[in-house]
């Protein structure tokens, strides 16, 4: 992990961080999601092709590519690609990385301390709702944490073959998760509502985590649906059989979920477990499918 020297931000950036405290986050999320799942016709097809612009949205590797193809905006926020638009690593020792978007930051967990941004660090225990025994798995393991920015394909893919053990949906605040606010707000992937997902693998447990953020109506799996809204305000947790025939078990580069605007994934794996691949730095683009890391035999 870097250990970059902070830097105080400028009055104009101090203006920024105030306003995500001061803001309506919830009210601005709620609305957006109403608008977002509203079939209006040309005007949705406007709203979609100035995003495309504005965004640089490459719609030529999507199965539909042209604006005019989505009814409403959410489909065209989370759709798929064409086959074989992202190829998946087939190493059996590799692991793929789950998201299109930018590495946050990656590396080892110090103990129970994984790196927000240069000056800011958070703990596995408030990051995994004070899951106790969960947060001990991954004590000085490894995490990557990725952006996903509005130009990316926000579809979510597991990383390796697994099985679903537990998925807890805790709820949180909505601040956006950009780089420069991830730099200056405190904890704020272990504040923000999140959907953390336990998986069961060949190398021990391994949990990839959806991170809400401002305008992220909702974040979906591919085994519950839509997780909200609506919205509880109590931490909600599920548990899954490792066998029989409610089991989920998950390949490697198979979609997992979604954000329907927004956001970030996290992923932990425990100590000496994986050896994350060297170029993923902090400001590195990162393609669903490519190699994430070896595992270690």
């Amino acid at each position: 992990m870097s250990l970059t020297a902070y830097k105080a931000p400028s009055y104009a950036q101090r203006a920024k961080i105030a306003f995500q405290y001061l803001m309506p986050q919830q009210g601005l999320t709620r609305l957006a999601g109403w608008f977002a799942e509203k079939k209006l016709g040309a005007l949705t097809h406007f709203v979609i092709k100035v995003f495309t612009k504005k965004y640089q949205v490459n719609l030529a590797e999507a199965e539909k590519t042209n604006p005019s193809d989505y009814a409403t905006f959410n489909e065209f926020f989370i759709r798929p690609l064409k086959e074989n638009a992202r190829p998946i690593d087939q190493d059996a020792q590799t692991l793929c990385l789950p998201a299109d978007g930018r590495v946050s930051e990656a590396g080892q967990i110090t103990q129970n301390l994984l790196l927000q941004a240069k000056g800011h660090t958070f703990t596995l225990e408030t990051l995994l709702a004070n899951d106790i025994a969960l947060a001990e798995k991954f004590k000085d393991g490894q995490f990557i944490t990725t952006y996903l920015s509005p130009r990316d394909y926000h579809r979510v893919h597991m990383p390796c073959d697994a099985t679903l053990r537990k998925m807890i949906y805790v709820p949180g605040e909505l601040f956006s998760v950009n780089p420069f606010l991830a730099e200056h707000i405190p904890n704020l992937f272990a504040r923000n509502e999140r959907v953390i997902c336990e998986f069961d693998t060949e190398f021990g447990t391994m949990v990839q985590i959806l991170v809400g953020a401002t305008i992220t109506a909702s974040m979906s799996t591919v085994w519950a649906g839509i997780i909200n809204p609506p919205r509880s305000k109590e931490v909600l947790v599920y548990e899954y059989l490792a066998e029989g025939e409610s089991a989920i078990h998950l390949k490697k580069g198979q979609e997992m979920g979604a954000f329907r605007l927004g956001s970030t994934v996290i992923n932990l794996f425990p100590k000496e477990s994986v050896a994350l691949s060297s170029h993923l730095i902090a400001g590195e683009p990162t393609r669903m499918g490519e190699p994430l890391a070896k595992i270690l035999s």
